[in-house]
């Protein structure tokens, strides 16, 4: 099935720094409304709570068909599965002055559903601009070579 959602921003505002996947623990009624294109990346982020990784502020929709879910709150706190090294390390690069934990995708891999974050260091806005300054120039040096 591939890429579920993506978070288009997340390139734009950060420079990624190292690449992570972990598991994603959902329930049932969340992995069928995620597999159907269900879920907002906006505004998500990642935070170490008691050695254990929560991905805060993801928006998955209820699922209809699954009945009524009076008590379902779609910004939920997910915890995702990663090794405990990997905790470690993140909780170490984390400290240091101007890195955060990015979440950049949600994917499945066979029957899973797996998130894709980065260790990210945030742009300031003049490099922002650089970056769409650069990206207008090559569209307009594509376009002339096409004429």
């Amino acid at each position: 099935m591939g890429t579920l959602a993506k978070n288009r921003k997340a390139h734009f505002n950060y420079e990624l720094l190292e690449n992570f996947e972990g598991g994603l623990v959902l329930s049932g009624a969340e992995v069928k409304a995620a597999k159907r294109g269900h879920i907002n990346m906006k505004g998500a982020f990642l935070s170490i709570v008691n050695n254990e990784l929560w991905l805060k502020n993801m928006h998955i929709g209820k699922f209809a068909p699954a009945g009524k879910q009076e008590d379902y709150v779609p910004t939920q706190n997910r915890k995702v599965l990663v090794k405990r090294r990997e905790i470690k390390s993140l909780t170490g690069k984390a400290d240091q002055k101007g890195l955060t934990i990015v979440p950049i995708s949600v994917y499945t891999k066979g029957d899973l559903v797996k998130l894709g974050f980065a260790l990210a260091k945030g742009k300031k806005n003049h490099e922002k601009r650089d970056a769409i300054k650069k990206r207008d120039i090559s569209r307009h040096i594509q376009e002339e070579m096409k004429r």
